[in-house]
Parts: structure tokens; sequence; C-alpha cells
């Protein structure tokens, strides 16, 4: 019988350490660049000037930690996390454990820093990150690939971001939920999607980098149990991808790649129905300028990232459609590290071997044209 191919993480996240923004930012932002302090509780935490999150790096290192003991573990200092969420070295070792043969890297303070008012400031330590990252991933180049951030500060600015970005061996963009310019439908953005477009780098969006969507939505949400902020979490991206469906991106740009993040999956079919009824509906009265029905640009032009979702696998249409790409999200506190074998084992028994391979491992591949050694 046929075994799986090893996964390919397509969200996988770092602890950014201490170092990463005071020693890789322009030297104009240094006096004030992020650093490690202890929080309220005795926890590290990153000081941010301009933004209040105070965000336990603990918990953006808690990967494999039970949940009854979370409470004690948010208030660890940054050299009590798990060398593997912030040191290269020691990452193919987790990988290994867990079955994954590569992984795609996203932000975890990055995150945080996409809600910064200071556009200027969030530029700076964006591209501090960015060189950070450049570093980490280059010392695994078949192992790691990088996403790299970009504050959006014009069109201009973006497009000199994804340049640069490639230069430096990233594989995509990482891309604030709201940009610093317009919004992401405003046709001055064409040039930026072109230029994804022929450097052949995918424009990502993950939960939590919008400002109406962010962590301090999550933990304290505007209504009811805390729990109502984690379900609210998938909003923000479901918005970005409206923005781009509507307002007809990839109409205009048929061969753009976006990349949803950690957004899960399940709910796919039924966004592309009420899609298609919105416009069938709608679109007569407000001027509508897409030529297909919304669906076929999900279809063709988005991806989808996801880690314990039994229910992204169901709609075998969707499943062959070549959009869903498996994730760890190690080593946040929601990955399912180190037990992933065993929960797609579960999710996955019902449907072929090249279904599988296709969900954890050749649609990312094929996606970022991973360089892989497997």
């Amino acid at each position: 019988m046929a075994t799986r191919k090893p996964g390919i993480s397509a969200d996988s996240h770092i602890v950014e350490p201490p170092n990463t923004y005071i020693d890789f930012i322009d030297p104009k932002f240094r006096d004030r660049a992020p650093t490690v302090i202890d929080g309220p509780t005795g926890g590290s935490i990153f000081n941010i000037p301009g933004l209040d999150d105070i965000i336990p790096l603990a918990l953006l290192g808690a990967a494999g930690v039970p949940a009854a003991d979370l409470p004690k573990y948010r208030d660890a200092k940054f050299d009590q996390l798990p060398n593997a969420a912030w040191n290269p070295n020691f990452r193919a070792e987790v990988q290994d454990q867990d079955g994954v043969c590569a992984e795609v890297i996203y932000a975890s303070v990055g995150m945080i820093m996409c809600g910064h008012p200071d556009l200027e400031y969030k530029d700076a330590c964006m591209q501090a990150y960015n060189r950070w990252l450049e570093t980490f991933c280059g010392t695994q180049p078949n192992r790691l690939f990088g996403l790299a951030q970009s504050a959006v500060l014009s069109v201009d600015s973006a497009i000199a971001d994804v340049k640069r970005a490639k230069a430096q061996g990233m594989v995509g963009m990482m891309m604030p939920g709201r940009p610093g310019y317009a919004d992401y439908d405003h046709a001055d953005y064409d040039a930026l999607w072109e230029c994804a477009i022929d450097l052949d780098m995918p424009m990502c969006f993950h939960i939590l980098t919008s400002d109406d969507c962010g962590v301090k939505e999550v933990l304290a949400p505007k209504r009811g149990h805390a729990a109502n902020g984690f379900m609210n979490i998938i909003r923000g991206v479901q918005d970005v991808l409206g923005v781009f469906l509507f307002g007809g991106v990839f109409e205009r740009h048929p061969k753009l790649k976006m990349v949803v993040a950690e957004g899960d999956a399940g709910w796919i079919p039924h966004y592309k129905y009420r899609a298609d009824h919105a416009i069938a509906r709608l679109g007569p009265a407000t001027e509508c300028q897409l030529t297909r029905p919304p669906s076929e640009y999900i279809d063709q032009n988005v991806s989808f990232t996801f880690q314990d979702d039994e229910t992204a696998y169901r709609n075998l249409d969707v499943v062959d459609s070549g959009c869903l790409m498996w994730a760890n999200d190690y080593p946040h506190t929601d990955a399912c590290w180190p037990v992933s074998q065993k929960i797609l084992d579960e999710q996955m028994g019902h449907l072929s071997i090249e279904q599988q391979n296709a969900c954890v491992h050749d649609n990312v591949k094929k996606l970022f044209n991973l360089n892989v050694n497997v």
C-alpha cells in the first residue's frame, strides 16, 4: 500500500527572537526598535512603541503544551521557549518529529505589527524582519521557505518590497489585511499584481493581520465569551478575499495567486455558493465587472491553508480543485504539532493517496515552486 508523502506545512511560524528588530532595523529607528521585556505578569513580551497589545511570546511558542498547562506557560521567559521556535539549527528535528519535510514561514509578532498606525515605523520593522528571516531560512534552503512582509506604504513601495523579497530568496509576500494606501481593489494596485505575477510571488493574507480582526479583538471580543473572539478570526481573511473577488482583481489579473492562511477551509463551498448568489442578485444593480461566477475565480486564483479541519476534506470538488494546503502551524498554541500525522490519518482516511498527497505536499510545492529534496 502506498504511503502518504511527508508534509510540507503551508503555514508555519517563528517566534521572533530578541535581536530581530534591534539588530536589523534601519539605524534611524534603532532607538525605538521593538525589544523583549518582562510583561505585567512576568512573561516575556515585545515592547512595540505605538502599540499597546500585550502578547505573551510563550503563547507564540506553545505547540504541544497541554491546554491545562497554558495559563502557567504563558508567563515563560523567552529563553524557556523551544529552541526550534526561533533557531533554524533545531528546526529539522521538530519537522521530522511531525512528519514534515519543509515549511513556509510566516511572521508571529509581525502579525501584530500589521496593525501599527505609524506606516513609516511599521515599514522599518518589517524590513528588519525580512533581513532577519533571510538569515533564518538561508541555513536550511531546502526546508525553510520565507514570506517577506510589506507595510504597503504605497503601490510603488509595495512593488519595491516584492522585488527585494525575490532577491532575498523569499517565495511570496505576507501582506497586511489593510494596506496603507486606499484598498486592494483600487486600480492603482494593478501594477503591483502584475509585478507579483511576473516574479511568481503569491500574495498571502494571514488571519489576525486586519485592524478590525486582530489579536486584540480575539482576546477581548466585543460580545460574549472569549471563545467568540476566536470564532471571529476567519472573518478578517474572508473580508480580504471579498475585496479581491468582487473588486475584479482576479478578473483583471487571471494569473494572480492569493493565499488565505490559517482561516480553515470547510467554509469554502458555502462561501462560493453565497458569492455566486450575491452577484446573481446584486450584480446587475451594482455595475458588476465580473464576467464569470465568483466561484470560478476562487477555484482558479485562491489557495487556503488550515491544520485541524475535518470539514476541509468532505467536499471532493474542493479537494480536487487543488486549493487545499495543509499546515501544522508550528510553533503556535493552535498547532497540531506533534500529532499531525495521527490527525491526518483520522481526517483523510476516505481520500485516495493521490488526493492526500495533493493536500499535504503537492499543492503547496507547486504554488510556491519549492525546491524540496523529496
